[in-house]
């Protein structure tokens, strides 16, 4: 076994799972793993939180293991176990989206990018940053190479889109390498919580592969630094719609269309009989234009559909810009209504918007909502994008919400932003209530609405997941516009996806953003503790620990100052999971046992009374799981045997196999193999087949009872 365990395999591992521990099972291989480093250095070992700590313990562990042979066997079987579950292979995703049929010309550009695409590598990274001003044509171009490229680039082309319809400056680092993962193919379960751990597993899945990278509107280098290949064959296009940052790469500028191309783009777009009947009128196109790829085609848009003696449309004069020159020329070409719905849909800048949210800022139906959606849409206004909904440009949204004020006024706008966020609000609660029908946390749907839209709790969660972006922006309007109740509520309708669906990045902003409007709004109060545990709880699967114990606290002493008991005992407890999971057993015991006191203290008839059972049987789990950490075995080995009994009395099958999971762990560190097996043995058919990565690691846990 000792030649099994040299320094370097055990410091692959231990680096392996501190970046790859996501997920509920991730985190039961890191109990384990703390677990059998305290037993190895017999003390507390807090876990580590940087790659040059596990470094330093991989070395302290393998250290003792020369006097020790039975621990030494006890690492060889844990990282047998644990090592095939940890591989994954490079997926080659959806693709880029289609190109373009409009695109034209473009050819010096694509020269410049397909020699830096294909040029030999030398030691320096394939990086090109693809920028012009907005509207010019740079996704275009990126499609383009993509399409024409395809073969060279075997293993995959991955396309993540960081467009922030709101002008903000768009998704942070971590959560551009969360969604390139996702494009690679890895599942929420094995998706590492940090970005560390991300960019470590992205190097992985790369290395020595051949695959193209586009990232659109990208907006700083600090969103695309991590993703700058270490390997030769894999070519990063940053795409910025603007002016180029301070990027170490091979700086390729789009620029307009001389005359000639944009009269073909013209040709093209509007065909050409349209376009030789316009040709008195191309000269004062082409001047409008000015060589703008969007302008261009919303121009020839409009000569596919208007009359000869239609009229001319205008530009603003000398530094005009042509984009907004374009969006005010197709709102002319609107009726007057469907010109007021965009310009007031357009206030919030919502990430995508669809005829409900339209008919709400509009005080429409929905029906005609989706009518002038569609006029919208033709003039060019609005890009369609999956499932009956469409984006609007940045530039454009902007132009559209600054002529919003002056067209309607203060008042008709303020009221639009008031209905939609209603609408988004009503939309959530609904979403919310269905995927957690049981749950405190959730407050009860609206009557009308959505009420009767969401078969199951799967439905509600994947009804909220597809808000998501729209939620979370709406907590920032709310707060913007004084609506602070609206606001709180709003991110309080998130907490199924934080449970259940794992979306910690995309709802962090909007709970960072609530809980300080609670702590300014409803300070101390049962809304500011729920939005502190949501924060802590979202921070600490984030594993941003620090930040995550003091949004704990913080929820602690609001449910303590509004005198919610089950408020209270919930949010200790978290205070204890947050030191569990960093391998701080001691602490975390110390929590659960006063989760237990606050918890009897609920009488009956009081609020939570119906919940005292299972709230208790949690934390009798928790607490054999913090005991076998501290290597007290016996004691561990008796409350989680009673957990395990208290759920299959009420048969609840998941939480019956989670303690019986913890039970083998324990069983197994206590040298009764057997009995392990057993336990295992009950817990594999409670799993349903969605838990494949429950029933993944039972299977390892075997192999080690086993001794395989």
């Amino acid at each position: 076994m000792l030649e099994t365990v040299a320094l370097s395999a055990l410091t692959a591992f231990l680096t392996a799972a501190w970046g790859g521990a996501a997920g509920e099972m991730g985190k039961q291989a890191l109990l384990s793993t703390g677990a059998l480093a305290r037993r190895t250095m017999r003390r507390e070992t807090p876990r580590p939180t940087a790659p040059q700590e596990w470094q330093a313990l991989a070395g302290q562990v393998h250290a003792r293991l020369g006097d020790d042979p039975q621990r030494a066997g006890e690492w060889a079987l844990l990282m047998h176990s644990l090592s095939a579950q940890q591989t994954m292979a490079l997926l080659p995703g959806q693709g880029l989206p289609p190109a373009s049929r409009d695109f034209t010309n473009r050819q010096k550009v694509l020269r410049q990018l397909r020699r830096e695409a294909t040029r030999p590598a030398d030691g320096r990274p394939r990086v090109a940053l693809l920028h012009g001003p907005p509207g010019i044509g740079t996704t275009a171009v990126a499609l383009h190479l993509g399409a024409v490229l395809y073969a060279d680039f075997p293993d995959g082309q991955f396309y993540v889109d960081l467009r922030d319809p709101s002008g903000g400056h768009g998704p942070g680092p971590a959560t551009v390498l969360l969604r390139l993962l996702r494009q690679m193919g890895v599942p929420p379960e094995r998706m590492p919580p940090s970005a560390s751990g991300r960019e470590q597993l992205y190097r992985r899945l790369t290395a020595g592969r051949r695959a193209l990278l586009v990232v659109d509107h990208a907006s700083s280098v600090a969103q695309v630094r991590a993703l700058v290949p270490a390997t030769p064959d894999v070519f990063l296009l940053v795409v910025v719609s603007g002016r180029p940052f301070a990027l170490e790469a091979e700086r390729v500028p789009v620029p307009p269309l001389s005359d000639r191309y944009a009269v073909q783009m013209v040709r093209r777009v509007a065909g050409p009989d349209k376009a030789a009947r316009a040709k008195a009128r191309l000269p004062r196109l082409l001047e409008r234009c000015e060589g703008n790829a969007f302008a261009l085609k919303a121009e020839a848009v409009r000569l596919q559909t208007e009359e000869e003696d239609a009229v001319e449309p205008t530009a603003d004069g000398p530094g005009h810009d042509p984009v907004r020159d374009t969006a005010r020329n197709a709102c002319g070409r609107l009726s007057p209504e469907a010109a007021r719905l965009v310009r007031l849909t357009a206030l919030g800048g919502w990430p995508f918007v669809d005829a409900r949210l339209a008919a709400a800022a509009a005080g429409t139906t929905p029906r005609e909502a989706a009518r002038m959606l569609s006029e919208a849409c033709d003039v060019q206004l609005l890009d369609p994008a999956a499932d009956d909904r469409y984006r609007f440009r940045p530039e454009v949204r902007r132009y559209l919400a600054d002529t919003a004020g002056p067209e309607h006024g203060a008042a008709e706008c303020s009221a639009a932003v008031e209905r939609a966020l209603d609408a988004v609000l009503n939309r959530a609660l609904h979403a919310a209530h269905a995927a957690l029908p049981q749950s405190w946390r959730t407050e009860p749907a609206p009557e009308d609405g959505d009420g009767d839209a969401y078969r199951d709790e799967a439905q509600g969660v994947a009804a909220l997941a597809a808000e998501v972006g729209n939620v979370v922006r709406a907590v920032s309007v709310a707060v913007e516009h004084a609506h602070s109740v609206t606001a709180l509520r709003l991110a309080r309708a998130l907490w199924p996806l934080q449970l259940k669906a794992g979306y910690w990045d995309e709802v962090l902003p909007a709970l960072r953003v609530a809980a300080r409007c609670a702590d300014e709004r409803r300070p101390l109060s049962r809304r500011a503790a729920g939005l502190h545990f949501q924060l802590a709880h979202c921070l600490g699967e984030l594993e941003q620990w620090d930040e995550a114990e003091r949004e704990a606290r913080a929820a602690v002493d609001s449910e303590r100052a509004a005198e919610h008991v089950r408020g209270e005992a919930s949010s200790v407890e978290l205070l204890g999971l947050l030191s569990l999971y960093r391998w701080r057993y001691e602490a975390a015991y110390e929590r659960f046992v006063e989760a237990e006191r606050i918890y009897r203290r609920i009488a009956p008839g009081q609020e939570g009374a119906q919940d005292v059972g299972r709230a208790l049987a949690l934390a009798e789990r928790h607490q054999g799981r913090a005991l076998r950490g501290m290597g007290r075995l016996a004691e561990s080995q008796r409350l989680l045997e009673s957990a395990a009994n208290y759920f299959k009395e009420q048969g609840e099958s998941y939480n019956r196999a989670r303690a019986l999971t913890d039970l083998a762990e324990t069983l197994l560190d206590a040298g009764e193999h057997g009995e392990a097996l057993t336990k295992i043995t009950e817990a594999e058919p409670l799993l349903p087949p969605e838990a494949a990565p429950h029933l993944r690691y039972l299977a390892g846990l075997r192999l080690r009872c086993e001794g395989r």
